[in-house]
Order: C-alpha cells, then structure tokens, then sequence
C-alpha cells in the first residue's frame, strides 16, 4: 500500500472515530464535572423524521428484538436515543443492528449535573425515539427528578415519539412507582409488613397519558412479584395517593406494546399481568400482615390484548386473588 493511501485510509478511520462527538463527551469518560457520558453510533446531526407515539413496557431479561422493531419502524428512522444511570453503549450496536436508524445514541446520565446539561436535555428533546435501560430505579428518581432530564423526557413523550423502558426502566413509567431507595423487598416481607422499611414509593416522575394510576413491576413470574405488587397497590390507596390503582407486571423476556388508544399486546415468551385494586384493603397497617381481598387478575400471552384504558382483555385469563394476613389465595387455586 502507497503511504498516500495508508494517510487517506488513516484519516477517515480518525474521522469516524469522532464524528459522532459533536458537542459532548464521547466514551466512558467524560470531562470532569459533566454528570455524564455520550456514545453514538451513526450520525450526531439531528435527523428530523416523520414518528408515530407508542410505548413498549418490558419485562427485563433479554431484550425483545420484535419490541425494538416496533420502536424503529415508528421513530421513521430517526435518532433513538437510550437514556440510563450506569452502564455503557451495549444498546447503540444492538439496536442499529434491528432497523434502518439516522442513530442510536446512549446517554449515561450519573448526577443531576448531568441532568441539567443542555447537551443531555436537547439530546432527549429532539429524539424520535427514547429507550429507558434497566438498572436501578432509585439512580432515575434521586439523579434525574425534577431536573431538565425529566422535563425533556415528558417533552419527548408530549411530541408522541414512541418511548420504552425496561426493568428499572419500566418500573419508572408509571403514575407511581416503586422507588427502591432503600433497596429491593421480596414479596414474602412486604406482605408481612406493608410498611417495611424498604417499600418506598414515589408518584408523578413521568407522565405517560395511558400509564396514569398505574404502578408496573418487572421480572415478574421468574422472582414471584405478585406479592409485592399487590402490597404497592394497597399501600397508594391506604395512603390516600388513589382511590383506584391499577398494576401491571410483565414477565422477563416480554414487552407489550402499546397503542395511545390503549390498546396492548404482549411479545416475547412470557406473560403479562393487569391487577385492579379499587377497594380500600382490609388490614394495611405496619408490623401486621396484609388482608386484602377479591383483587382482579388479567392475564395474557402473546395473541391476547388488552387495553390500558377501559381495563379490559380478550385471549386471556381473568381470576381473583385475596391476600389473608399476608397469604396469597387465587381462585385458579394457584400458589404464589
């Protein structure tokens, strides 16, 4: 190879290895003081596209491919941008990998310096679509609440881009959510006592018009959240936060899309679950476990629907469980 050639070959790796630097930091270190890190993959110009609104609500586990199909066919191609506390750019491969996309660009955002960065801010702001990784809730609710991060992401969902989330991600969709500031709490505990010290619970982060008065939770069969889910729905209307909550639980390797009409479906392997509790709870008290009766279960898998805004589904199975100083009876005779 001429040494012309090997300069010119040299400089176009050394342009594409910047080029998506634009006006922030790229790679797993940013400057000191930023609050966070950027990494692109595809072009750093704002792509203006022609998007449609939906929302993909998943269960963790393994990504669902045909989930973020979905979101790219509805961003038109655009900039999907992915938003998260910790982690890196294991999104920006795998999802220009699933679809034709002007981007895929992953902002971690690990202070509230972060974000309130206008780069962050118009980043979420100008996306055509917005993916919520997984990780630890409770990073979303004290780094990201109340901060131009969180205005941006309602923005974005305001404009009707098709927005996701998963585990952590998901469970901060809803109207309330389960906050994990002092760390996890099994079912077994949380129904023993419903105001264990770790039930900590948060409202009004995000505002996703056909996720109001819900609380989700993920993982759902595979780490036995029934329990727990149910013991948050008690809690918001005990608390005077509702007089009517709904749950809904996606199981790993799932997500179900959702229409602005309310309209869902489940895909991937597992299911999805939609509680209603629209009763105050019999016995909700600290120390003393749960008593709560007669609480709808809608369950479906794929080929089921159910829409988010009239509570009702067609392909599944509707049962009911009661919860008696903190047992679970279901009137499949299941056990949880």
């Amino acid at each position: 190879m001429k040494v012309r050639d090997l300069m010119i070959m040299l400089l176009a790796l050394s342009f594409c290895a910047v080029s998506c630097q634009k006006t922030g930091p790229t790679g797993p270190t940013p400057p000191s003081g930023q609050g966070y890190s950027y990494y692109c993959a595809g072009s750093p110009a704002d792509a203006v596209t022609a998007f449609s609104p939906g929302y993909v609500l998943m269960g963790g586990g393994s990504d669902v491919d045909e989930a973020f199909r979905w979101m790219i066919q509805r961003s038109g191609g655009g900039d999907f941008v992915v938003i998260r506390a910790s982690g890196a750019d294991a999104y920006n491969s795998y999802v220009a990998s699933l679809g034709q996309v002007d981007s895929v660009e992953t902002l971690t955002v690990h202070s509230r310096t972060g974000a309130n960065d206008q780069f962050v801010v118009s980043k979420v702001r100008n996306a055509e679509a917005l993916f919520i990784a997984g990780g630890d809730q409770a990073d979303y609710l004290r780094l990201w609440k109340g901060t131009g991060l969180n205005e941006a992401v309602d923005y974005a969902i305001g404009r009707g881009v098709p927005v996701g989330g998963t585990s952590a991600g998901l469970a901060v969709l809803g109207e309330f959510v389960f906050s994990a500031l002092n760390g996890t709490v099994y079912s077994p505990e949380a129904l023993a006592n419903p105001y264990n010290s770790y039930i900590t619970l948060d409202r009004n982060f995000l505002a996703v018009p056909v996720l109001q008065a819900v609380i989700a939770d993920s993982h759902f069969a595979s780490r036995k959240r029934m329990g727990r889910l149910l013991v948050f729905m008690a809690r918001v209307i005990k608390d005077g936060w509702a007089g009517e909550v709904k749950g809904i639980g996606i199981d790993e390797d799932t997500a179900l899309l959702v229409e602005t009409n309310g309209t869902a479906q489940p895909v991937g392997l597992g299911a999805a679950y939609f509680l209603l509790a629209d009763h105050v709870p019999e016995v909700c008290q600290p120390s003393t476990p749960l008593t709560y009766s007669h609480v709808p279960v809608y369950k479906i898998q794929a080929g089921g629907t159910f829409n988010l805004l009239t509570w009702q589904g067609s392909g599944g199975e509707l049962y009911y469980l009661s919860v008696t100083n903190g047992i679970i009876s279901s009137s499949t005779g299941s056990v949880y």
